[in-house]
């Protein structure tokens, strides 16, 4: 488990039933990562990275230091990826597109949904990587991860589809099914999930 140094951040963890060849923490050669939002664990066929993206704030103002970040994160996946298959998840804190939230027009420019940070998701995926819940259902719309706390804004279904799974284009062919679990309560964020063959 990744523990951050400054209070109100969240950690990321994996747990495991089988022991990763290796653990990292943060990017690049410094093993750390002071709000806690990266783990990368190899394992034989792939890396597992789990992140939790920082959010550019509502008036913006950390949008410059996540954009260094999403260009530190795309370098650091397509490392790894050219030595074995990346399997990337968490919370990134954008709507790729506008089938991805439930009132795209009057969120574009908002953070989470300003064009920079979705062009990034976009140089993502174009670098090799698929999502896969869009690889099943390109198409479906009303189907989010993240609801404010906002009164019955979540009983409406009046959310964002901000949490993924990301895998390298070379899995494709090992992905089994991509899911969310909605109903599961507990949080402004629900469980999403990936099956594979690996």
């Amino acid at each position: 488990m990744e523990l951050c140094t400054e209070k109100g951040y969240s950690g990321t963890a994996i747990f495991t039933k089988e022991k990763p060849l290796s653990v990292k923490y943060g990017v690049g050669d410094l093993d750390e990562e002071p709000e806690g939002r990266i783990i990368t664990l190899e394992f034989e066929g792939f890396y597992m990275v789990n992140v939790y993206t920082p959010n550019a704030k509502r008036d913006l103002s950390r949008l410059n230091y996540r954009l260094e970040w999403e260009d530190e994160m795309i370098g650091y996946l397509k490392d790894l990826d050219l030595v074995k298959p990346v399997i990337f998840c968490g919370d990134l804190n954008v709507a790729h597109q506008e089938i991805d939230l439930k009132n795209p027009k009057p969120n574009i420019g908002n953070s989470g949904f300003t064009t920079e940070e979705r062009g990034k998701m976009t140089e993502l995926l174009d670098s090799g990587f698929i999502d896969t819940f869009r690889h099943f259902y390109p198409d479906q719309e009303g189907a989010y991860t993240w609801w404010s706390y906002m009164a019955k804004v979540r009983e409406r279904n009046i959310g964002w589809r901000i949490d993924y799974f990301i895998v390298s284009k070379r899995l494709a062919k090992s992905l089994i099914e991509a899911d969310m679990h909605c109903d599961v309560m507990g949080s402004d964020h629900c469980p999403v999930v990936l099956e594979t063959n690996l």
